[in-house]
């Protein structure tokens, strides 16, 4: 309410449709941004374990209607003639593709994005072997991996990469445009009869050098990139390793997985029987990675010279653990999966703890980044403003 005159006049905030107004402007401009950001957050941070969940209702469809006694083609055509969209569009384009005569094995590659690379290649392997409910447990142990990068990723990670970083590498942009032209002519109109110089923290971190700026741009451009591979998974990883040409381009908790992976193939097919030789190939490629088969096609030789199993798993390159459970499976001449299961425990363990802990110190050391470049800002600022204050004493 205002006056004039002694005549009270209503304010136009105070009217029913001003308040209503405000209400809608909140809601739209302030409320529902807010709730869209964080909505494409949790998104971004669990679509590996989306991902996984619905190749863990593959396998559970797929391990039914092998227990019913259909084939794996048979088992998949039925699940999807219930057309429930539970599984997805890909499943459902499977089942199109295997009612078409086309092979399992033939109709999981026309298919790529339905199941991360590393279950497709056990699943053919199984399909090879013949019974592809064997490889079903190390499929399903191959799929935890999903809740360690969803642990990882909520570790603050995109948090820093989408709004802290972003906002870091802005600010000496903004005052760079806007505040320091102001501080200058102030200073200038101040200084010029002294002859002082424009501070040098203020002129090199706000005016002349863009060093902080492209600092802060180079690491929001950095995690963007480790965003792009967490959200893309395997699929954005495997044009790298072609790149790469089969080297150890690999995290090293992913390294210690597809050594997990391989060790319990390995043994899956020496339960069944497979030849040596046959058992560590068909293991290498269950990992569908170009560094395992490089190194398994390494150990197939070693047993072509000669070489006992034990022995020729060392070119594999992981510790001696995998040798001498295997040198024990071997004098009982069974139980090979059984026998390694510890080892493949504390590969997953080990994983996990090295995955951990290099988001923790990621997120360490981008706290503690952010947190530098800010002090150098408000060092730059408060140079000018302590130099203005100095001088106006001295006056």
């Amino acid at each position: 309410m205002s006056t004039t005159d002694g005549v009270m006049l209503d304010s136009p905030l105070d009217s029913p449709l001003a308040i209503a107004l405000a209400v809608f402007g909140y809601l739209v401009f302030g409320l529902v941004p807010f709730i869209a950001i964080l909505y494409s957050v949790n998104f971004l941070i669990t679509v590996p374990m989306r991902r996984n969940e619905r190749a863990r209702l593959f396998l559970d469809l797929l391990e039914l209607g092998l227990k019913d006694g259909h084939s794996p083609e048979a088992s998949i055509m039925r699940a999807s003639s219930s057309h429930d969209r539970a599984p997805g569009a890909r499943f459902h384009l499977l089942a199109a593709y295997l009612e078409q005569g086309i092979r399992f094995n033939d109709a999981l590659t026309k298919v790529p994005r339905l199941l991360p690379p590393r279950i497709v290649a056990m699943l053919k392997v199984g399909d090879r072997l013949g019974d592809i409910s064997k490889v079903l447990p190390a499929c399903r142990e191959s799929l935890k991996d999903g809740i360690s990068h969803v642990r990882s990723a909520y570790n603050y990670l995109i948090i820093l990469a989408l709004v802290i970083t972003p906002i870091s590498a802005a600010i000496p942009l903004i005052l760079r445009l806007k505040m320091l032209p102001s501080f200058r002519m102030v200073f200038d109109t101040m200084m010029e009869e002294h002859g002082r110089a424009f501070p040098f923290p203020s002129q090199f971190i706000l005016s002349e050098s863009n060093f902080l700026f492209v600092l802060q741009v180079t690491v929001m451009l950095l995690l963007w990139m480790l965003m792009a591979f967490y959200i893309g998974g395997p699929y954005l990883e495997r044009p790298l390793h072609r790149i790469f040409k089969g080297s150890a381009f690999y995290w090293p908790w992913t390294r210690k997985r597809l050594y997990r992976d391989f060790s319990a193939l390995l043994a899956i097919l020496l339960d069944a029987g497979v030849p040596e030789a046959d058992a560590i190939k068909l293991a290498g490629e269950s990992t569908a990675s170009a560094f395992m088969n490089v190194r398994a096609t390494r150990a197939g030789a070693l047993l072509a010279q000669g070489a006992k199993l034990p022995e020729a798993v060392q070119a594999m390159g992981e510790s001696l653990e995998l040798r001498w459970r295997l040198a024990n499976a071997f004098q009982r001449g069974k139980g090979f999966l059984g026998a390694l299961s510890g080892w493949h425990e504390a590969l997953e363990a080990k994983a996990f703890q090295l995955e951990q802990s290099a988001a923790q110190v990621s997120t360490t050391a981008l706290v503690i980044l952010n947190g530098v470049m800010i002090g150098l800002i408000v060092i730059g600022v408060f140079s000018v403003i302590i130099a203005l204050i100095n001088e106006g004493v001295l006056w």
